[in-house]
């Protein structure tokens, strides 16, 4: 690991130097100087994770104020999957943003939105007719599915599950199944939603069917088909630990919502595009949902949002239903088009498990020697490690800070996430190079022996 200086003016994307460099300590002194200034601006509810003040990132780094090169192992939570400034999705924004940057959508309509909107009735699953709508966040996608699953089914109802993060607002935070800090003190929130048990196969020791008939038991005694409109389930949990589901689970529960009417969400926000080694992640389970919702890794890093879904369902709403002042931006959706060709034409998925065999067998064989690493489970390039007391299994959420905040001071970024806080969760661009992949993880691995 050099020394280098730090540069002067640091070019982003793929052109930045590939290498975990550390100048200073971290945060160094440019860092901490905008640390302070965003404790004297910002709400302090708006937290971070890494000490730094970013000026560059690209292929697999972030670079700071100080010259400081961190392997990104996180990101921007799912976002940058092609890579941080992609010179396609670069060029895509310029040249739309020299055209306009806004109009509204609902006022005079324009041919971007449209595309993107074509693009993602055609690449989801299923081959039924699809309609979408586009938004802003993953949340506000969320929000909308729901609307739309209420007024196509008439009933009011929704079933979320144990570990799952549906998002921020009102409505989404009543989704959500974590309290700290994510709904602590917000409340009241939306009512109508229920709570059904999810697969965990680490900590249920369900198969996929047992699993499923629980929860579907529950929801037959707690609400009723009659009361329900949707079912929203992360393919693969996010923020609640990157719990994959026994197999059988997913199907089964789609099965129950033909069966009974009920429309099945699959919330794909931080799953979809590429990121699991399929497209979505739905399509891992052999499922067809019946509405998808997505964001993060759709725009490349600039915000945009999606609904898309059968048809007859994406129409129940009368018109003004659906919409936003931004949702769309024409800017936004110009990223996402050029961020889909890249992941059609530069082999994505293929590198996404790629990825996935590299943070899979390392975790693995880290597992083999530490029994505190209790599970190590994931897709693609969305890979975890769960750690516990090895004697009780109970989690460690102790350690995982530990081992988080220590990667960040050697530059390496990593994020943590579960229910219990004890899971690291690995979410790398597509776009890191294997040697600096490999190198991350040396760093983490030094990071646990060390504690």
């Amino acid at each position: 690991m050099s020394t280098l200086e730090a540069p002067t003016t640091p070019v982003g994307g793929p052109s930045l130097p590939q290498e975990r460099r550390l100048v200073t300590a971290i945060p160094g002194p440019r860092s901490q100087q905008l640390l302070e200034r965003k404790a004297a601006a910002v709400a302090s509810g708006v937290g971070h994770t890494a000490p730094i003040h970013a000026v560059a990132a690209g292929g697999g780094v972030v670079v700071d104020a100080d010259g400081n090169s961190l392997i990104d192992l996180g990101a921007g939570i799912a976002v940058t999957t092609v890579g941080n400034a992609h010179p396609k999705v670069v060029a895509a924004v310029q040249a739309q943003a020299a055209q306009f940057t806004h109009t509204c959508f609902m006022v005079s309509p324009y041919e971007p939105y449209v595309a993107v909107a074509e693009a993602l009735n055609r690449i989801t699953p299923g081959d039924h007719a699809k309609k979408s709508a586009l938004f802003n966040s993953g949340a506000e996608a969320v929000e909308n599915a729901v609307k739309i699953a209420r007024k196509f089914t008439r009933k009011q109802g929704v079933v979320a599950f144990d570990h799952g993060y549906h998002g921020r607002t009102n409505l989404t935070m009543a989704l959500t199944a974590k309290a700290m800090p994510y709904k602590s003190g917000f409340g009241p929130f939306a009512g109508e939603i229920y709570r059904a048990p999810l697969s965990y196969p680490f900590r249920d020791g369900l198969t996929g069917a047992e699993a499923a008939a629980r929860a579907i038991a529950l929801i037959e005694k707690q609400i009723g088909a009659d009361n329900l409109a949707a079912v929203i389930i992360e393919p693969i949990q996010g923020e609640g630990g990157f719990i994959v589901p026994a197999d059988g689970f997913l199907p089964a529960l789609v099965d129950w919502c033909r069966a009974n009417d009920v429309v099945f969400i699959a919330d794909e926000v931080q799953t979809g595009f590429a990121r699991t080694g399929t497209m979505f992640a739905s399509e891992q389970f052999g499922i067809v949902p019946d509405l998808i919702t997505t964001a993060k890794g759709i725009a490349a890093g600039l915000p945009l949002a999606a609904v898309t879904g059968r048809a007859e369902i994406m129409d129940a709403s009368h018109a003004g239903g659906l919409g936003g002042t931004y949702g769309g931006n024409p800017v936004a959706c110009a990223a996402a088009l050029a961020a889909i060709e890249v992941f059609e034409t530069e082999g994505l998925t293929d590198r996404a498990q790629e990825i996935g065999r590299i943070l899979l067998d390392r975790l693995t064989r880290m597992q083999a020697s530490d029994p505190r690493i209790g599970d190590v489970r994931g897709r693609g390039a969305m890979a975890a490690a769960e750690f516990v007391d090895p004697d009780t299994k109970e989690p460690d959420a102790a350690l995982t800070a530990a081992v988080a905040k220590a990667c960040i001071a050697e530059g390496v970024i990593v994020l943590t996430c579960g229910t219990y806080g004890n899971v690291i969760r690995f979410l790398p661009p597509l776009s890191i190079p294997d040697a600096l992949l490999h190198e991350g993880l040396d760093v983490v691995a030094a990071a646990l022996e060390g504690r």
